[in-house]
């Protein structure tokens, strides 16, 4: 039998089923479809906290650390499996094109600088220097030198490969339907006329996490539609990602260009539609307008979860034995190491019912290196 049963095998299940691992648990990951199939893969990777950070808040500590882990989860992965994740040794950076914009990113770096995290301003002229291809009606920018992105696409696999290395098992198109509960504790998991015993089981469905049969509180997640759309461009137009108060652009290694993200209520339904795919193509000739000229190689959408503060889900369930790890829309990347075991200096874990503002469609996470925008070569 099992020590843990991990339901999910994006980001944060195969980061908890890694982490356990690596202590001797005996764990098994099943994922109803394959590794990665949802929002661990739809994303665009950014490793972001600071950039619509508002206030020095226990979310942005917990983000800040999770993010500063990528460090050396990117090293660990690689000696262990061969692959690399390709984080990125860039900051990223912000830019504004009207007088509202420049205030708020003024005043978040000032906040921010005196909270002694890194971050620049730049004017229009030192914007254009790090970015040629930029739109020339930016007025100023902001650089945020910790901030990075990461290949989540090759993370998943890497966490994978180390998870299983490490003796953790995956069980692919096996979904879970039902937690198994005996003496009203949660005793497994149902995947069919099968039910996988064990004393864990960890909810790290996603979008998904909230509708498994048998918890009588199920967490508050609902799915949160992402469009997105990729680029193929080289020599490449960019070299940092670069964000503006609607989206962003991230380059990738491959050549790809990705534009992002609509934030929609539109239940399970992964459709690109019309109207997001026309507001995400405004964002990306927003931020530079030499992409109206370029090839649309692909367009996609993924399923956020989302809970109704808009911060992450940590902690027990409403069953012992079940814990839940899950609901925050734009954080898996930066959920690594706080998969496996909670904060426990963090006020919202294992609550229901946070008070705090629902978070912003692209808040993500970033990362510090102390170095200073680089101009484009």
């Amino acid at each position: 039998m099992p020590d843990a049963v991990i339901i999910g095998a994006g980001i944060v299940g195969l980061s908890a089923a890694r982490e356990l691992a690596q202590h001797g648990a005996r764990v098994v990951v099943v994922e109803r479809r394959r590794v990665g199939a949802e929002a661990s893969s739809a994303a665009a990777g950014m490793l972001a906290p600071q950039i619509h950070a508002d206030a020095r808040t226990p979310l942005l500590e917990l983000s800040l650390r999770a993010r500063d882990r990528h460090f050396r989860l990117a090293d660990e992965l690689h000696a262990e499996t061969g692959m690399a994740v390709e984080l990125s040794p860039l900051g990223e950076m912000e830019v504004a094109r009207s007088d509202d914009d420049e205030r708020a990113l003024v005043a978040r770096v000032s906040w921010q600088r005196e909270q002694g995290l890194p971050a620049e301003l730049l004017s229009a002229e030192e914007v254009r220097q790090a970015e040629p291809n930029v739109n020339p009606d930016v007025r100023r920018g902001a650089f945020f030198p910790g901030d990075r992105r990461i290949d989540n696409v090759r993370l998943v696999r890497a966490l994978a490969a180390s998870a299983v290395a490490r003796g953790a098992s995956l069980l692919c198109g096996r979904p879970a339907t039902a937690l198994w509960v005996e003496g009203g504790r949660v005793s497994g998991v149902r995947t069919g006329a099968e039910v996988l015993r064990a004393p864990i089981v960890i909810n790290a469905a996603g979008a998904w996490a909230g509708l498994l049969p048998g918890d009588p509180f199920p967490p508050p997640v609902e799915p949160v539609r992402g469009q997105m759309a990729a680029f193929e461009v080289a020599p490449p137009l960019v070299h940092h990602v670069v964000w503006s108060a609607r989206g962003y652009i991230v380059p990738r290694a491959d050549g790809r260009v990705i534009a992002g993200s609509t934030l929609e209520s539109a239940g399970f339904d992964k459709s690109v539609t019309a109207g997001g795919l026309r507001a995400v193509l405004d964002i990306a000739l927003e931020i530079v307008p030499r992409l109206a000229d370029v090839r649309v190689a692909e367009t996609w959408a993924g399923l956020r979860p989302g809970t109704p503060a808009g911060v992450p889900i940590l902690g027990l369930g409403a069953l012992p034995a079940c814990s839940t790890r899950w609901g925050c829309s734009a954080m898996a990347c930066c959920s690594v190491r706080w998969s496996a075991k909670p904060w426990r200096g963090w006020p919202w874990a294992g609550r229901r019912g946070w008070t705090s503002r629902r978070s912003r469609s692209h808040a993500s996470l970033r990362v510090r290196d102390g170095g200073g925008v680089r101009p484009a070569a």
